[in-house]
């Protein structure tokens, strides 16, 4: 599903050059559950963008279901996220002025999928997360659990094979944190490929996975 080779990405800060990744090597099969912890600068977020194809690497190759991603322009990095990559975030990127229905529909919206089938998409994942009642509120009307399964709905809509969540529970309480979480780890055992960068201890142990990092590095890589 995923083969990273020694990927570099490099920032420069002022007169300063930080190391996001140094040369990392990674690959992630069709439907594992991976969770990626590390301090704060540790290089996590670097690898999500990276997965997502929202940045690109100074150096290495990054294969995605074994097609090379390297020197891909932006047109052609959009068309495979858009047809095999879910995305979800601790601050739910909702559209305030859309209620829940445009929100999840966005992507089909964007991609030209024709209004009854967004429509037919919309309304099977409203059901199955629980928010069919909810579809004509705005984001500012919701709850932040039903925040993020709006978000989760939108990610899901082009039926994507790697999902990508950057502390998807990190806005909520314990309860929604919970109901967020088990329905993630749902979608992961139908077959959905799971990366869950976090902080929380708590939810790392449940992946059957975990990498640490540190200082642009995978220090530690573990199956359970």
């Amino acid at each position: 599903m995923i083969r990273l080779s020694g990927v570099t990405r490099c920032f420069q800060l002022g007169e300063q050059r930080v190391m996001g990744l140094d040369a990392v090597d990674l690959e992630v099969a069709a439907g594992e559950y991976l969770a990626v912890t590390g301090p704060s600068g540790s290089g996590k977020s670097t690898l999500l963008n990276i997965l997502g194809l929202l940045d690109v690497p100074d150096a290495g190759e990054y294969w995605l279901r074994g097609e090379a991603t390297a020197g891909l322009d932006e047109v052609h990095r959009a068309e495979l996220r858009s047809r095999w990559i879910g995305f979800v975030f601790q601050s739910y990127h909702l559209i305030p002025r859309l209620n829940a229905r445009e929100n999840i529909e966005l992507p089909m919206l964007l991609a030209g999928i024709e209004p009854v089938e967004r429509h037919r998409r919309s309304s099977v994942l409203a059901e199955r997360l629980g928010l069919t009642d909810r579809l004509a509120h705005r984001p500012g009307e919701l709850s932040g659990g039903q925040r993020q399964r709006v978000a989760i709905a939108r990610a899901m809509c082009m039926t994507p094979s790697l999902l990508l969540a950057d502390e998807p529970t990190g806005n909520l309480d314990s309860q929604s944190g919970g109901e967020v979480i088990a329905l993630l780890e749902e979608l992961n055992r139908e077959g959905l490929t799971l990366v869950v960068v976090t902080h929380d201890t708590e939810l790392s142990a449940r992946a059957s996975r975990q990498l640490a990092m540190r200082d642009g590095r995978i220090v530690e890589d573990r199956r359970q």
